[in-house]
């Protein structure tokens, strides 16, 4: 169970959240790495709640469950193996026959899980434009179960109502399970919405370092639904290493100052973008020019660190900007410190439908003015050379 209720703020919580319940006297201040796989039981046989194997249960994976369920402010949280192995377990709590809605702009990760898995698992899927709520209503079905929601999108930064989402939902008696990997806790909480399960590859801004990897699901409620995820979970297998745990839990106490330089930086290099030759447009929600804006300036504290823009040209320009700099790399992956971009149709492959022209920009906690001058020069050299 989280400890939520004893922090007021993030910050505070962040640090102290995934410490020991109870704490003896002069223990350590840095919780160690449980790394035992097995627990004796011999005296009184195994016991409800006793700690039994660790696929099953391990403290530092308990420790790290605590902060998350906190800062998502959930009932219950399970911490997954990578973010696509807790994607595939809120997949697995459908039945087979039941349909599911996506966005038409989703992380690739989910949309080949769909395109691979769906059919065998016996899912009728639809991907569908989740900005417009009455197309929403429209493609439910009497065997609609699920409305899988990122907002904002991977990668176009499109923006989905939670609230309307919500209503809807209830009305149908439906799952919403929120991907809230790019606007993280620090910057939007679905489940005060209504919203059933979230859902984080906490590899990103949790883990923040790009040295880890991890998911997570976090529930409003305990109950059926996330038991369904537990299953998944300790059946399957696909759980992190104490030592990821362990990591990750660390990450997390610099979590909510890490993500006010990346929400500061990313507002000013949009704006920057927005100003510069040869973007042809931008894609980030803190823009008052963004169509969803207004929604996204009311369900969230501040807009995250990622930026999507579309250069004046094709492919092979965006290809030549992103080589072309000093500072920010060219990496597949997003929400670490250090600044990265990517041409991500060519990442993504063959069979995306990203713009060919668009680069995915994952702002990091360099000095703005140095990413500032830094995309400048790429854009102006990839725009001369040919």
């Amino acid at each position: 169970m989280s400890q939520q209720n004893e922090y007021k703020h993030i910050e505070t919580f962040a640090i102290h959240g995934s410490m020991k319940e109870s704490q003896p006297e002069n223990s350590p201040i840095v919780p160690g790495i449980e790394m035992s796989t097995i627990y004796e039981h011999r005296k009184n046989g195994h016991l409800e709640g006793d700690l039994k194997y660790t696929r099953l249960q391990n403290p530092n994976r308990i420790q790290l469950e605590n902060v998350l369920c906190g800062l998502e402010k959930g009932a219950e949280a399970a911490a997954f193996s990578s973010g696509i192995a807790a994607i595939n377990a809120v997949f697995q709590t459908l039945e087979h026959g039941d349909h599911v809605l996506l966005p038409s702009d989703v992380y690739f990760g989910t949309r080949k899980l769909m395109w691979e898995f769906a059919n065998r698992w016996g899912l009728e899927v639809e991907f569908i434009d989740m900005t417009d709520v009455n197309r929403l209503e429209q493609a439910c079905k009497p065997n609609t179960k699920m409305i899988w929601v990122e907002t904002p999108s991977n990668p176009q930064m499109l923006i989905t109502d939670l609230e309307a989402v919500v209503e809807l939902a209830k009305t149908k008696n439906l799952v919403v399970a929120v991907d809230n990997t790019w606007p993280t806790p620090f910057n939007l909480n679905p489940l005060s919405f209504g919203v059933d399960l979230v859902i984080h590859s906490t590899t990103k801004y949790l883990g923040g370092h790009s040295d880890l990897l991890g998911g997570a699901v976090i529930a409003r409620e305990s109950g059926a639904l996330m038991d369904r995820v537990r299953s998944v979970q300790v059946v399957q297998g696909g759980v992190p290493s104490p030592f990821d745990a362990w990591m990750l839990c660390r990450s997390i106490r610099s979590f909510p100052y890490r993500m006010r330089a990346h929400n500061e930086n990313a507002l000013d290099v949009a704006h920057f973008l927005s100003t510069l030759p040869g973007i042809e447009q931008v894609y980030f929600p803190g823009l008052a020019s963004h169509p969803g804006h207004a929604i996204a300036k009311r369900q969230m504290r501040h807009f995250g660190g990622m930026i999507s823009f579309l250069v004046d040209g094709d492919q092979q320009l965006a290809t030549r900007i992103v080589s072309n700099t000093k500072i920010i790399q060219a990496a597949t992956s997003l929400g670490g410190i250090e600044s990265i971009w990517e041409h991500r149709k060519s990442s993504e492959g063959p069979l995306s439908e990203t713009p060919e022209n668009l680069i995915r920009l994952s702002v990091g906690l360099e000095h703005v003015e140095d990413l500032k001058e830094d995309i400048e020069q790429a854009v102006k050299q990839g725009l001369t050379t040919k």
